[in-house]
This record gives C-alpha cells, structure tokens and sequence, in this order.
C-alpha cells in the first residue's frame, strides 16, 4: 500500500481498535483462477511478543480455507472514510489552490491461513464472535438461545480459520498534510454533516491535527 510517512499509523492500540470497530474484513488471496476476495468478520486475539491472531469461520463450501498453509493472504480493514469538499478548507478564499479528496483509515494485515475442523473450537469461534457483535444489544441473542440441533447442523457446516498475523500497517489518510486552520475548519464541516461516519472522521482529523 503507497503511504507517505505523515500517513503513516503504526501504534498497536490505533490499529487494533479500528479492527475491533470495523470487523468486517475483505480476505485477498491469489487462487487458482487468480486473485480471489472474501468478506468475512473477524475477530483480534492478542498474543504476548506478536501481533496475534484474527479468527473467524466459513462456509465449508468456501475454498478459502484450503489455501495452502504457508500462503500469504492480504486481510483489508477499512474504517470511517468521507469527500472531503475544497469548499471546507479555510484557506480556500486566499489562493484557491484547493482541491477534493477522501479521507480514511485502513488496516492492512498479512497473514498466513490455518483451517480448524473440531466443531468444539468452531463453536467457541462462533460464540465468541456472537458475544462480541451482541454486546451493544439490550437483551443480547446468545449461541445457546437457538436449538442445540439446529446449531449441531450448522456447525457441521462450517470451517474455523485462524489467521496468524505476520505484520500490519496503518494509513490514516485525515487531513494531517493540511495547514492547521485547514484542519480545524474541516473539523467543524464535518461536525455540521452531522452523520455518524462525518463524526468518526471529525474525531479522527481532530486527533491528528497540529495543536
């Protein structure tokens, strides 16, 4: 991935909290009819001394889980992204010399591929993965609320996979190459947008900029 240095995002608890967010992963590897993407959601387990590991589970029907173990596959995270218009830039008046962009962040992780077949461990991935996304709910739907056979037959068809994380890199792409008055004025532009990925991104521009 191109990343100029003042792009650049290397801290651990950057990289790892946009995963925890942006679980939703595009899986890139390279086939046999050639280079192939999958979607899955993931989740980050640490390991002392190491990256970790991001766990998950597919389709048994899905060949993903067959590549070969030394394969290295490109695991794309992408987090709040947003236009940023040249009309939010405070210098727009002075020499004009403004353009449009996007902003956004993204985690790229290069990881090798490991398939886990004892339904036991699928189950713990499914329930892990379950807990996790259901947190946020008032009465959160828990694995053991669905019929034990019912959830037998699922697993039955489904593939754990465990990818182990070799290294990773972090573009945050939020206005840092602007001037300072720049920064704050798309700040307060996307804070007037006032959706949701417009907030994420304000907080993202605002904890970058030049104080």
């Amino acid at each position: 991935m191109y990343c100029p240095a003042h792009f650049n995002e290397e801290h651990a608890a950057s990289l790892l909290s946009l995963i925890e967010q942006f679980p939703l992963a595009a899986i890139v590897g390279n086939g046999p009819s050639g280079l192939v993407a999958d979607h899955i959601p993931l989740l980050h387990e640490a390991a002392p001394g190491t990256w970790g590991k991001l766990v998950g589970h597919v389709a048994r029907h899905n060949p993903l889980w067959q590549c070969e173990p030394e394969q290295e596959l490109l695991i794309v995270f992408q987090g709040p992204s947003t236009y940023i218009s040249p009309n939010w830039y405070a210098t727009k008046q002075e020499p004009g010399k403004v353009v449009p962009t996007w902003n956004y962040a993204v985690v790229h992780a290069h990881c090798t591929l490991s398939a886990i077949h004892d339904q036991d461990q699928v189950l713990q991935i499914i329930t892990k993965l379950t807990d996790q996304h259901e947190a946020a709910q008032s009465h959160p739907w828990r694995v053991s609320d669905a019929p034990q056979s019912f959830v037998d037959q699922l697993v039955a068809n489904i593939v754990g996979i465990e990818l182990k994380i070799l290294r990773m890199q972090g573009k945050w792409k939020v206005s840092q190459n602007q001037a300072p008055q720049n920064q704050q004025s798309v700040v307060q532009a996307l804070l007037a947008e006032g959706s949701d990925v417009s907030t994420q991104m304000a907080l993202l521009v605002d904890s970058h900029r030049a104080k």
